[in-house]
């Protein structure tokens, strides 16, 4: 009865450890960030053929912080072109300080819910958003803004949270 009482416990911690450990890995975000918004994703919200997106490195906001990943998705047919930013801080406070730091230099924000642990609108109607330690930036960089792009801007920046 001892043995099976040992192990019962063994077989209880081992899975402790393992269910601790994939957790710890899910929470880390892709290594190529464009992954989070694929093209074929772009395209169906958008409802139009996107290419796959041009990555390039993003600027350092301030000095000591990350560099981030720059996507930029051009559409196949209308010209239209999607920015997508994204950069992966030290921890999720970090992220979270930044965040309300940045958030200064784009107008009067309007909070958004539903999209990560924080997300507004910035004056140019462009999407900001942070999940944990990622914080993002959609720009459909249109003029005209509409209750349907504001939407379609939602609904990739829910896409991106979604993986995070």
């Amino acid at each position: 009865m001892a043995h099976l009482r040992k192990f019962s416990l063994m077989a209880a911690t081992f899975l402790v450890i393992t269910c601790a450990v994939h957790s710890a890995k899910a929470a880390e975000p892709p290594a190529d960030l464009c992954s989070l918004l694929p093209a074929a994703d772009v395209s169906k919200i958008m409802g139009r053929a996107y290419d796959p997106p041009e990555k390039s490195v993003a600027p350092r906001p301030f000095a000591n912080t990350a560099t981030g990943t720059d996507c930029h998705y051009s559409s196949k047919n209308s010209g239209s072109k999607l920015w997508f930013r994204a950069y992966v801080d030290p921890s999720p406070a970090a992220a979270a300080e930044l965040f309300a730091k940045l958030s200064k230099f784009f107008g009067t924000p309007t909070p958004v819910s539903g999209i990560g642990d924080e997300a507004y609108l910035d004056a140019q109607h462009a999407l900001h958003a942070r999940k944990g330690k990622v914080r993002f930036y959609i720009n459909l960089g249109v003029d005209n803004f509409t209750p349907t792009i504001e939407k379609q801007i939602k609904d990739l920046g829910s896409k991106v949270a979604g993986q995070l």
